[in-house]
C-alpha cells in the first residue's frame, strides 16, 4: 500500500525544521566529497578548496540521511533504543555527517570539533591518506556493519535483535544490495525473529532505481510486486514514495509512526497470548530519486534520479570552471548560513532535534558491544573421555562438545546470551545433545494434518539457530558477537566457504576495530569446521574442501586463530578457549566421524597451551631403562609430525610401523594443535620462538608432515623459518569420492604407507631392513585397492589397527 499525501500528514506538525536538518547532513555530505577548505563557503569557491582525488558516493546518501533524521524524529517522540545499519555500500559520508550533527563524532573524536576547525578536519579526513574510508566501518560510531560487501545488513540487523528485547534496529537496505543472495535470504526472517524475547528489526527498502552504472532489479518492480515480495517472507509492507521532499516528509514519519506503534503492539501481544506463527512485522519501502537535491543536468546528460549519480556527479570540478560553478549553486542551495553559525555550530533549533545521549544512534551502548556477560562453562571432567590405554577408544569427536554446549544453554537460560548456528547439521555434527536443553527455533506452524510427532525439537521458544544457509547462519551471529553475546557457528568444512568472505570481512573488522579505544572488545567469532575432507561417507567430492583453513591464515595475526584438536578432549579445551576469547575470528577443523583418542584432559590443556608437543610415547626417543641404544644422538632419525585428526592417525600408525620393522631408527612425533605456532614470530603472536621451534623439529633434520588442509597453506605458514624446504609435506590434494575412510588418504597419498615411504626416502643413513619395509609398504597399498573394490571396505588390518606401544 502506497501513502498518499491526505492520509499522510501527521497532526499539527511542522516539517521545515527537519527538512533543515536533512540539508545539513546532504550539505555536510557533498562537503566531505569535495573540499578540502573552506567548509561552510565563507568566500567564494576556488579550485584550491577542492580535493586533488575526489572518492566517494553520492547517490545513496540524501536516502540514508533522510532515514536518519525521521528516526531522530522517532527517538525523540517514543526514547526507543533504535540502533541504526547502513547496508548501502558507500554511505559512509551521509552517516558520518549525521553521527557528528549529533555530536557523537566530536565526543568520540575531541580534532573534529563541532567548530569551523572541527569542520574542516571533518571534511579532510574523508577518504584522503590518514583519513577516514567511505563506508560505514568500524570508526563510525553507533555502526556494527561494514557496507564494503554488500548482502549483509539484514542477517547482520537480525542477529542484533536475537535475545536483545526492547532493541530496534532500522535497517536500510539498498536496491543494488537487494540483488545479492544473502540479503534474499535475509528475507526470512520474520520465521526466527521471537516478538516475546526478541527485539524487532524494521527493513527501510531504498529503491532510488539504480546501481553504479545501470537499473535494479526491484527498483524496476512496481509497488505491488515488490510488497507481494515482502509480504511472501511474512513482513507487513508500507510503500511512500515521492519527489516533493515535504510530502516525503510527511508520509515517512507516519510509515515510522505506525511502524513503531505496530513493533510494540505485536510485542505485547506475544507476551500475553505467547508466540504460535510468525509476527507480520512492519516494514517500509521507501523511493526517492538517486541523488536527490542533487544537480539535475551535467554536460547535457541527467544525473539526479539516473546511475550518473551514483558516485561523484560533478567528476572535473578543479578543471572544469563549470563544474565548480555547479557544485557551489549545489552547495548554496541547502542556505548553510543558515544550518551553522560563524563559528561553525550547528544552529540551536537544529541541535535540539538531534536525541539526547546514549539515545542518539550513534552513542549507542550495544552498537559498541554491549556488556558482555562471560558465560559459565562448566568444568570440562564431566565431558572428558577416559583415554587409558592411550588410542584404543574409538569415539565421535564432537559429541562431547555437544553435551558441553547443552549445558552452557542450561546455565544461561536465565539470561539468554549464547546460541549455536547451523545450517540443518547439528545432529549430523554430533552436536543433538544441545536438543535436551533447547529447540530448533522456528515460528512457522506444523502444516495441516501433519503430524504432532513429525518434527523432533522445533518451537517459537528454541535457540538453536538452523537454516540452509550458511550466510544466515553466520551473519546472525556476526551480529549477536557485535552485540555483546556469545556463539558458535558448525558447518560443514567445505560449505563454510560459502561464506568465507564473510569471515574475512569479520576479521578486518575486528583488526580495525580492536585499535578504537571506544570500542568495547566482543566475543570471538568461533567457526567450528566438521564433516571435513577426509570423512566423505555417502557423499562425494564436493563435500571436500579444507579452503577456509587457507583464507582465514592469511589474514592479520592479530586476530586470527586455526586450531586442529587431534581428539575429544583437545577439542573440549578449544571450545573453553575460544569460547571465553574476545575478538577473534577462531577457526576449529575436527571431524564428527568415531576417532582414536589419545590424551588425557591434563594432557590436552598442557598440548593447548603449548601448541604443538613430541609425543613422545609415540616415539622411540625416550630411554627404556636399559643402557641408551642411541646414547649421543642429539637428534632423532625423521621427524613424524601431524597437524589434524585423521593425520595424526596416519602419523601414529606410520611411527608404529617404523619402529615396528627397523627398530634402530630413531623416530619423533610431533603433534600441531595450533597451527599458528609454525610461522614465525614475527608474522603471528602465536609462532614459537626459534629455540622452540628447534627443540621440536630438529635444527636442520628431515620433517614428514602431514596436514589436514592443503599442502601449499602449511608450506605458506612455514615461510620465513630455517630451511623450510626440509619439511615434506602430504595433505588434501583434490583426490578422491565416495569410498573407503583409508581410500581417502591413498588417494591423496598421505597414507601410513605413504608417510613411511617419504620418511625412508630422507633418511640419511643406511639402515638395515629399510628396502624390505619398502617393499612391504607398496605391497599393502596394491592389496588395498584390490580389497576395497572387492568388498567395498577397508583390510581388517586398517579397520582394527590400534595404536600401541613397542616394548624394549
Amino acid at each position: 500500500m502506497e501513502r498518499g499525501p491526505a492520509e499522510t500528514e501527521p497532526a499539527n506538525e511542522d516539517f521545515e525544521l527537519l527538512h533543515r536538518y536533512w540539508s545539513a547532513a546532504n550539505y555536510l555530505t557533498v562537503a566531505q566529497i569535495y573540499l578540502q577548505e573552506n567548509p561552510l563557503l565563507t568566500e567564494p569557491l576556488l579550485p584550491r578548496h577542492i580535493k586533488p582525488r575526489l572518492l566517494g558516493h553520492w547517490g545513496t546518501s540524501p536516502g540514508l540521511s533522510l532515514i536518519y533524521a525521521h528516526l531522530n524524529r522517532l527517538i525523540r517522540r517514543t526514547s526507543a533504543e533504535v540502533l541504526f545499519v547502513a547496508g548501502p555500500g558507500h554511505g559512509g559520508p551521509a552517516v558520518v555527517a549525521n553521527v557528528y550533527l549529533e555530536g557523537t563524532y566530536s565526543e568520540i573524536y575531541p580534532k573534529v570539533g563541532t567548530d569551523l576547525q572541527g569542520l574542516r578536519r571533518l571534511v579532510r579526513q574523508f577518504s584522503t591518506p590518514g583519513g577516514i574510508a567511505s563506508h560505514v566501518g568500524p570508526a563510525t560510531p553507533g555502526s556494527i556493519h561494514e557496507g564494503g560487501e554488500l548482502g549483509y545488513s539484514l542477517m547482520h540487523a537480525t542477529g542484533a535483535a536475537m535475545d536483545n528485547p526492547g532493541l530496534i534496529i532500522a535497517c536500510v537496505i539498498g536496491d543494488g544490495e537487494a540483488e545479492t543472495g544473502p540479503l534474499e535470504a535475509s528475507w526470512k526472517a520474520p520465521s526466527f525473529l521471537n516478538p516475546a524475547r526478541d527485539g524487532a528489526v524494521l527493513p527501510i527498502l531504498h529503491l532510488n532505481g539504480h546501481k553504479i552504472s545501470g537499473p535494479t532489479v526491484l527498483g524496476r518492480k512496481s509497488n505491488e510486486d515488490v510488497e507481494a515480495l515482502l509480504k511472501a517472507h511474512g513482513w507487513d509492507p508500507v510503500t511512500v514514495s515521492g519527489e516533493d521532499p515535504y510530502l516525503v516528509h510527511r508520509a515517512l514519519a507516519t510509515a515510522m509512526d505506525e511502524s513503531y506503534g505496530r513493533i510494540r503492539e505485536l510485542q505485547a501481544q506475544a507476551l500475553a497470548q505467547g508466540v504460535h506463527r510468525p509476527a507480520p512485522w512492519p516494514a517500509i519501502i521507501l523511493r526517492t530519486p538517486k541523488g536527490w537535491t542533487g544537480p539535475g543536468i551535467v554536460d547535457g546528460l541527467p544525473i539526479e534520479g539516473t546511475y550518473r549519480s551514483h558516485q561523484v556527479p560533478l567528476a572535473n570540478v578543479r578543471e572544469n570552471p563549470e563544474h565548480l560553478a555547479q557544485l557551489e549553486a549545489w552547495m548554496r542551495s541547502y542556505r548553510p548560513e543558515t544550518l551553522f553559525d560563524s563559528t561553525g555550530r550547528l544552529v540551536p533549533e537544529l541541535a535540539a532535534l538531534a536525541p539526547e545521549g546514549s539515545l542518539r544512534m550513534s552513542a549507542s551502548g550495544v552498537s559498541r558491544g554491549g556488556t558482555v556477560t562471560a558465560l559459565e562453562i562448566p568444568d570440562l571432567e564431566q565431558y572428558a573421555l577416559a583415554t587409558a590405554p592411550r588410542g584404543s577408544m574409538v569415539h565421535e569427536t564432537t559429541r562431547p562438545l555437544g553435551e558441553l554446549l547443552r549445558d552452557i544453554y542450561f546455565a544461561t537460560a536465565d539470561n539468554p546470551r549464547f546460541r549455536l548456528f547451523c545450517p540443518d547439521e547439528t545432529n549430523s555434527n554430533r552436536l543433538g545433545a544441545v536438543f535436551e536443553a533447547t529447540d530448533r527455533c522456528l515460528l512457522e506452524p506444523a502444516g495441516e494434518g501433519e503430524h504432532p510427532l513429525a518434527e523432533d525439537h522445533v518451537s517459537p521458544e528454541g535457540r538453536v539457530m538452523e537454516v540452509l544457509s550458511e550466510h544466515l547462519c553466520q551473519g546472525w551471529l556476526e551480529g549477536y558477537l557485535l552485540t555483546g553475546r556469545h556463539g558458535l557457528f558448525a558447518s560443514y568444512e567445505a560449505f563454510a566457504m560459502v561464506s568465507a568472505s564473510m569471515t574475512i570481512q569479520h576479521a578486518k573488522w575486528l583488526q580495525h576495530a580492536r585499535e578504537l579505544e571506544w570500542r568495547g572488545p566482543v566475543p570471538s567469532l568461533n567457526i567450528l569446521l566438521t564433516s571435513t575432507c577426509w570423512r566423505n561417507d555417502h557423499n562425494g567430492f564436493s563435500h571436500q574442501g579444507p579452503g577456509l583453513i587457507d583464507a582465514v591464515l592469511s589474514l592479520s595475526g592479530t586476530v586470527t586463530r586455526i586450531y586442529l584438536p587431534p581428539d575429544a578432549n583437545t577439542l573440549l579445551v578449544t571450545a573453553e578457549h575460544v569460547l571465553r576469547s574476545r575478538d577473534y575470528v577462531n577457526l576449529v577443523v575436527v571431524d564428527k566421524q568415531p576417532h582414536p583418542q589419545y590424551l588425557t584432559l591434563e594432557e590436552a590443556r598442557r598440548h593447548a597451551a603449548a601448541g604443538a608437543s613430541i609425543w613422545s610415547w609415540a616415539g622411540n626417543e625416550e630411554p627404556t631403562g636399559q643402557e641408551e641404544p642411541h646414547a649421543g644422538r642429539a637428534d632423532p632419525d625423521v621427524v613424524l609430525a601431524c597437524a589434524g585428526d585423521i593425520p595424526t592417525e596416519e602419523t601414529l600408525a606410520a611411527a608404529w610401523l617404523l619402529q615396528e620393522h627397523l627398530p634402530e631408527l630413531v623416530v619423533r612425533v610431533v603433534n600441531v594443535m595450533d597451527a599458528m605456532v609454525l610461522p614465525p614470530r614475527n608474522t603471528h603472536p602465536h609462532g614459537l620462538s626459534d629455540e622452540k621451534f628447534k627443540a621440536l623439529f630438529t635444527a636442520d633434520g628431515e620433517v614428514i608432515m602431514a596436514w589436514h588442509g592443503y599442502a601449499r597453506a602449511l608450506h605458506q605458514l612455514l615461510h620465513g623459518r630455517p630451511r623450510p624446504e626440509r619439511f615434506h609435506v602430504r595433505g588434501y590434494n583434490e583426490q578422491g569420492t565416495t569410498t573407503t575412510p583409508f581410500d581417502m588418504v591413498v588417494l591423496n597419498q598421505m597414507s601410513r604407507y605413504h608417510l613411511v615411504l617419504e620418511a625412508l626416502r630422507r633418511v640419511h643413513r643406511q639402515v638395515v631392513g629399510a628396502d624390505e619395509l619398502v617393499d612391504f609398504c607398496r605391497t599393502r597399498l596394491e592389496a588395498h585397492t584390490r580389497y576395497i573394490r572387492e568388498h567395498f571396505e577397508d583390510l581388517p588390518e586398517i579397520r582394527d589397527w590400534a595404536w600401541t606401544p613397542h616394548l624394549p
